[in-house]
């Protein structure tokens, strides 16, 4: 088996409904984004797949979230839009992205730091 991974960054703000505690107010996050995929063979050349393919469909997918109010994204109308909640939105979206242009290749996790030093992670 094969682990790749990528990383973007965003830049948005949120703010948690029914949370008691300084981060229901409106506040903002440079959250740093990691894609990584698994994969069980290389091609002829020796990829599993090319790390641009890679990039490019996490920031497609991450760019819907960059600089904006995330609460007011249709993603975030029932829930909060919390680490947990955006890092699996962002696996189950690059996982669809993902099957139409690498073959062999799945999603193993989406890791989402809303700072250095806390993050979280989603796979199934």
């Amino acid at each position: 088996m094969y682990d790749l991974a990528v990383e973007t960054t965003i830049a948005a703000g949120h703010q948690l409904r029914e949370y008691c505690g300084k981060c229901e107010r409106i506040h903002g996050h440079n959250w740093k984004i990691r894609l990584e995929v698994t994969a069980r063979e290389l091609d002829s050349i020796g990829l599993a797949v090319d790390f641009g393919v890679l990039k490019t469909v996490l920031n497609e997918v991450a760019g819907c979230y960059d600089h904006v109010m995330l609460n007011e994204l249709p993603d975030f109308a029932e829930i909060n839009p919390t680490s947990e909640n955006l890092a699996r939105i962002i696996f189950e979206q690059c996982r669809v992205k993902l099957r139409d242009v690498a073959a062999g290749v799945t999603v193993k996790s989406v890791t989402v730091w809303e700072s250095s030093g806390s993050s979280a992670r989603y796979y199934e």
